[in-house]
């Protein structure tokens, strides 16, 4: 099958969304599909208003024209609401053709966040983006509930994987900090409410893996707290298993894949129970969540590392392909009924 994806998250950007659609396609290539994607790269860019370190493509249309009547795809996947996913769904729309979506951010509350806008304006904004959609593909049930309730259409759970050649239990003794290790991984932003960690008295270290628009500023509020900045690879996986609780603060989340790959690392979890958290975490099992965060902290704290590597092991990203590979060959034959 000749599969479009279209995105306009992507590399250098590491996060939940980038990460999900690389380990999607690389799964759907090793299952015999011609995947090709459409995104940023190549177009002249302009970087995001409150959030320079991504760039968004400067009028896509034409040249995503030229890009899908070359490809001629079978099914084309669209991933994002941006200038590359608008530019796609045009094309679908005037062509007559179905299109899959996806919802992987909790966009009308980033952007109440960040700008004096209604959250009801926004959600009008993407269910008229999406409701186009043959089907939207959400990563959690909560998720699925939460569009349902906003009069989205067509609304289905796709979930996601872990690495667990890369992240999985390794030596404690990477960090040199008073224990216990409370750590945080992810983009460092105001819509990860990372702040409701960073005010929490707890015994030990704290921990902050990650770059972006609110680092320096937190750097200077919490002098004690250990930035390390921006990490990858092999020494992202080694800092996030010399954990002792993982903390994952963020009210807004759609899934959080960071939970998965702490508890692939042998690392229990403590969260807030909202959409992402109540549907990752394994409640006294693998992870807290609770009001109190604090709570959840030292609760999580007591919890035995192995079962969290067990259950994150059930969840391979070929599993969230084959998932993801059913839905578009469900546009396929329902396209070839009707």
């Amino acid at each position: 099958m000749k599969i479009i994806i279209a995105t306009d998250a992507w590399k250098p950007q590491i996060n939940g969304v980038v990460t999900t659609l690389e380990k999607t396609g690389e799964e759907l290539t090793a299952l015999g599909n011609d995947v090709k994607y459409i995104t940023p790269e190549g177009f002249e860019t302009f970087p995001c208003p409150s959030y320079p370190s991504i760039r968004l493509a400067i009028r896509p249309k034409n040249k995503v024209a030229s890009i899908l009547d070359e490809f001629a795809p079978d099914v084309i996947h669209i991933a994002t609401e941006g200038p590359i996913g608008q530019a796609v769904r045009a094309y679908c729309v005037k062509n007559n053709l179905q299109f899959t979506s996806s919802y992987h951010t909790q966009f009308p509350e980033y952007v109440r966040l960040r700008a004096p806008i209604p959250v009801s304006w926004t959600y009008a904004f993407l269910r008229r983006f999406h409701n186009k959609a043959k089907r939207t593909m959400v990563p959690t049930a909560s998720q699925q509930q939460r569009l349902l309730e906003n009069k989205f259409s067509n609304v289905v759970v796709w979930s996601r994987g872990v690495d667990t050649t890369l992240f999985h239990p390794r030596d404690k003794n990477f960090i040199k900090a008073t224990r216990p290790i409370s750590m945080y991984m992810g983009r460092v932003a105001v819509e990860k409410n990372i702040e409701a960690f960073l005010d929490l008295e707890l015994p030990g270290t704290k921990f902050i893996i990650g770059d972006g628009p609110d680092l320096e500023a937190l750097k200077k509020k919490y002098p004690v707290v250990m930035f390390t900045g921006f990490k990858q690879g092999e020494e992202l996986a080694r800092y996030l298993a010399a954990a002792d609780v993982f903390v994952f603060p963020s009210l807004t989340d759609t899934f959080g894949l960071v939970m998965l790959e702490a508890m692939a690392s042998g690392v229990p979890v403590a969260a807030f129970p909202v959409t992402g958290p109540i549907d990752v975490i394994i409640q006294g099992e693998t992870g807290i969540f609770d009001n109190d965060l604090k709570k959840a902290v030292l609760k999580a704290l007591e919890l035995k590392p192995d079962d969290c590597v067990a259950y994150a092991r059930n969840n391979s990203w070929r599993n969230c392909a084959e998932t993801f590979f059913n839905y578009l060959e469900s546009n396929i034959k329902e396209s070839q009924i009707s």
